[in-house]
């Protein structure tokens, strides 16, 4: 009896403690980006209230962390810490591609497989010429010395591109990740690289590449299909800031976008962006592709500081550089805080660059690869974003000692506005920036201090001040540059084609002019304290979206997926 009354009596306290350990059992975890003063108190915090820290990211003094509901609103009543949930990345058009996928499964081969290195013909690979890059490596500036990081989806190691040893070191941060970059199977970042800095020549024993003899860091933060989190791109900043110095990387190149839905200097990816620049990185962005339609530039090409590249396209005449054209996607500014974007454009329609034949981007669209060279036709701001890399890449090699502020300067003072045949602007500064770039003349020039101007970085990262841009948006919904000079601050500024009234046409092509010269140049460049705010004509600030930290918890996603900025239709 006394054994059986034991046994009854372990029994029910097992099912009591089973019982109340299912009331107890822990919501559901969800990923998030938790700041605070340090990494470290961002890590103590998240441990006080029993979260799950998944790793340090110091370069936006925080952390990535797993948290229940419950936890992420205990961390957001503490005034010293600042929670953002994890933002998906998705590759733009992905759904689409996943249906055709369907019909050209990626085991099959397009091509005859063989992935051997043939003599690449001659096609139409002139946006070295297009920008003077050409004239350059015939003088021996190839880019030689200088590192160019490209965080994206991998590299494919392609024999015909000759990268060699050229490839430093590569990281896969991917889902937490920290190995190494074994391949590229989305294509993504393998395009990016070789218009960058392949080594490959064509029949005429001219490179396709813009320098072909930089050396490259490659981090893998996408995966196999494009997708990537938040927190992965910055674990990926993180990791480069990091190695700056033991691997000297000079330029960083990001071609991806995501909508803004926060104040640029509230985004942590934006935040993780200028670390980067302050750090004396040169960092270049895509613009989007989201263009026409104005206030279309994504994160982070919206940060004020970095080189935000437009593209254009040849309309399928390559050496005929008369009729080319702003490229209809190319994502258009003001930002929300009123700075003029993009800072330039450069080639961006479609785009001849490397592609395995197996990637995910060759088997959903196979009609754009190149058979039996194992490349691949794409357009976007990605890869004008490329172009612009290689040609700081070339402008570092000539000067080593140029600060990133500096480079953005002599790349604006060099670049060539689009004009129309009675000599006036074609596109406003609002499409173009300063105009297309070029490599020759922001290699000779020895302009200083016309870019960033009235901004601090340092300020801007402390949080002790942030700045807004000199555009603005009249009664008619027109917008336009505002004078910034004390006498006449927020006054418009004529000509120049600074006004975005929605009527500038893609349909013609234009020449883009080495004499033309701006009556107000970079005056649309600088910056003013946030503190002397400008409202809109219309009634509301510059800053229509909500903080991303807001307490009320996990903010609406933009409607337009976050994408690395590749998926629009040849043009």
């Amino acid at each position: 009896m006394r054994t059986s009354s034991l046994k009854i009596s372990i029994l029910a306290v097992l099912a009591a403690v089973l019982a109340t350990a299912a009331v107890a059992a822990p919501a559901s975890a969800s990923r998030y980006i938790v700041e605070a003063a340090t990494a470290a108190e961002a890590h103590q915090r998240v441990e006080r209230v029993h979260g799950t820290v998944e790793r340090d990211l110091e370069i936006i003094n925080g952390v990535e962390a797993k948290l229940d509901a419950a936890q992420a609103a205990q961390l957001r009543a503490m005034t010293d810490v600042r929670v953002y949930a994890d933002r998906s990345l998705n590759t733009a058009g992905t759904q689409v591609a996943a249906a055709k996928v369907s019909t050209a499964s990626a085991s099959t081969p397009l091509v005859d497989g063989t992935g051997v290195s043939t003599p690449i013909r001659l096609y139409q690979t002139t946006y070295p010429m297009e920008v003077g890059a050409d004239t350059l490596q015939q003088a021996g500036i190839t880019g030689k010395g200088v590192t160019i990081a490209i965080l994206d989806t991998g590299l494919w190691q392609a024999n015909n591109q000759n990268y060699g040893t050229r490839v430093k070191q590569t990281i896969d941060v991917t889902n937490g990740g920290s190995g190494g970059v074994k391949n590229d199977p989305y294509g993504h970042g393998t395009h990016i690289a070789s218009i960058a800095a392949g080594g490959a020549q064509n029949t005429a024993s001219r490179y396709l590449a813009i320098a072909p003899d930089a050396n490259l860091v490659i981090i893998r933060a996408f995966d196999d299909t494009g997708a990537g989190r938040y927190a992965d791109v910055i674990a990926g900043l993180n990791w480069i800031l990091a190695n700056q110095k033991k691997l000297k990387v000079n330029v960083l190149n990001l071609s991806f976008g995501a909508a803004p839905q926060s104040d640029y200097w509230d985004d942590p990816i934006n935040q993780a962006v200028m670390a980067v620049w302050k750090a004396g990185i040169v960092v270049v962005t895509a613009a989007g592709n989201e263009g026409p339609t104005p206030m279309t530039i994504d994160v982070p090409g919206n940060v004020p500081y970095v080189i935000t590249a437009g593209a254009l396209t040849d309309n399928n005449t390559p050496y005929d550089y008369t009729d080319d054209s702003l490229a209809s996607f190319s994502s258009t500014g003001p930002t929300f805080e009123g700075f003029v974007k993009p800072e330039l454009v450069a080639p961006g329609g479609h785009m001849v660059g490397s592609q395995k034949y197996t990637s995910y981007l060759a088997n959903i669209d196979p009609g754009s690869l190149v058979q039996g060279d194992n490349l691949f036709t794409m357009s976007g701001t990605s890869q004008a974003a490329a172009v612009t890399t290689g040609v700081v890449a070339l402008m570092l090699q000539s000067d080593p000692t140029l600060t990133p502020d500096n480079v953005k300067c002599r790349l604006m003072a060099a670049a060539r506005p689009a004009i129309t045949s009675t000599g006036t602007l074609a596109y406003s500064v609002f499409q173009q920036g300063a105009g297309l770039i070029n490599a020759v003349d922001a290699i000779n020039s020895s302009a200083t201090g016309c870019a960033n101007v009235g901004l601090d970085i340092a300020a801007d990262l402390a949080g002790t001040a942030h700045f807004g841009g000199p555009a603005n948006q009249d009664a008619a919904g027109n917008y336009y540059v505002m004078d910034l000079g004390a006498s006449a601050w927020g006054t418009p500024l004529n000509g120049d084609g600074y006004t975005w009234s929605k009527g500038y046409t893609w349909s013609k092509g234009y020449t883009w002019s080495k004499g033309y010269t701006w009556s107000k140049a970079y005056t649309w460049s600088k910056g003013y304290t946030w503190s002397k705010g400008y409202t809109w004509s219309k009634g509301y600030t510059w800053s229509k979206t909500l903080p991303w930290w807001d307490t009320t918890g996990i903010p609406a996603i933009a409607t337009k997926p976050a994408s690395i900025v590749s998926w629009v239709p040849n043009q």
